[in-house]
């Protein structure tokens, strides 16, 4: 089932999912003005391109966390996905594998992690998938759930900082979210944390966090982390260059610049305007040459990734659109948005006068 872009996508897939899936994955936080500046703040920007560039040949592969991928999209991590599909997060893995790319899996996961990254190997046996990692109350049953993502094959830990309680998502409250019955966050059964019922007046999963997630979690909490295993740790839900300094000073090897989609506190700076001054701290003050940046939220052209690398990312992290190729034609929906980003990119990066992109400056984005 093709798609020009993924507005149109986004479209279609609305009509193959049930309202309350469809506002879980779209809503955002209270007014929703975070969610829309994050879109709005990437058309803001202009591209001055260069030219008279022999662009003949190309190559869109770039490294994160020293892992070579195809090009510099990442799949994020996103709850429910068998809300969209039947093979959920199975479907997921394999189209991120085949597309030569990172699937991040969510802890809010309807599949095992170790059945989610058997998926991944039997497309790719080199496939990098990493785990997004929640803090519980329950530290033995968090503790746990990083040796089995770690032992599953998971090869980093993105620790999402930015939910110490859930964001009040009006659509959500309107629904009365919850998972419907079959579906459980499956890698919490094994401790029964697995339900996300109705009990909450505003939604199931605002009554889950609250309840089973915790909100004490503070920076000492990531050298707990660290004591636990060797893979390497990106934090998640940055926005301020002093706290992707703390990051970087705490051993993470790299940060997220997110607002959680737009779903956590509204107002909250677009993730593309808070990117800039958090690279230019990290480059002004000395510290781990290998450090990474990464960046989601409101990625959807090939364009948005020109500019995100202008300003200093690694790479960005694709989350909805993915969720919206699952729900029009699962695994090769998925696969499918991730060609027509890499055909994005390509052409965009070729327009700007760039072959690869560590070509991608500072400068295409003009004076300044």
């Amino acid at each position: 089932m093709e798609f020009v872009n993924l507005g149109e996508l986004e479209a279609r897939a609305r009509e193959h999912l049930e309202d309350f899936a469809y506002d879980y994955y779209s809503s955002g936080a209270n007014d929703e003005i975070t969610l829309g500046e994050n879109r709005e703040a990437f058309d803001r920007r202009r591209l001055w391109y260069r030219v008279l560039v022999d662009v003949a040949e190309r190559s869109l592969t770039t490294r994160v966390l020293g892992k070579e991928i195809s090009m510099p999209v990442l799949v994020a991590p996103t709850a429910f996905h068998r809300l969209a599909c039947e093979a959920g997060e199975l479907a997921t893995a394999r189209a991120a594998a085949a597309a030569g790319t990172v699937m991040v899996l969510s802890t809010l996961s309807n599949t095992s992690v170790e059945d989610v990254v058997a998926a991944a190997r039997e497309v790719d046996r080199q496939a990098a998938v990493w785990f997004q990692l929640y803090v519980y109350r329950d530290r033995e049953a968090t503790a746990g759930l990083v040796e089995r993502a770690v032992a599953a094959g998971c090869s980093a830990l993105v620790l999402t900082v930015d939910a110490p309680l859930l964001g009040r998502r009006e659509r959500d409250v309107q629904n009365r979210f919850a998972l419907p019955p079959g579906l459980e966050v499956k890698n919490l059964l094994p401790v029964g944390l697995g339900a996300v019922e109705t009990e909450d007046p505003d939604s199931g999963l605002a009554g889950y966090f609250a309840s089973q997630l915790d909100p004490s979690l503070s920076w000492k909490d990531l050298e707990w982390l660290r004591s636990l295993t060797e893979v390497p740790i990106l934090v998640k839900g940055v926005v301020r260059p002093d706290d992707a300094l703390r990051a970087r000073d705490h051993g993470a090897a790299g940060v997220v610049v997110s607002n959680h989609g737009g779903r956590q506190l509204d107002t909250a700076p677009a993730t593309i305007d808070a990117l800039e001054p958090i690279a230019e701290a990290l480059a002004r003050e000395p510290g781990s040459p290998s450090f990474e940046v990464l960046l989601d939220g409101g990625v959807r052209r090939g364009t948005d990734v020109i500019k995100a690398l202008a300003l200093g990312a690694r790479a960005v992290l694709l989350g909805r659109p993915i969720l919206w190729g699952l729900a029009l034609d699962g695994q090769s929906g998925a696969g499918q948005v991730l060609e027509l980003m890499r055909r994005e990119v390509d052409l965009a990066m070729a327009l700007c006068g760039c072959r690869e992109p560590r070509e991608v400056g500072r400068d295409l984005l003009g004076p300044g």
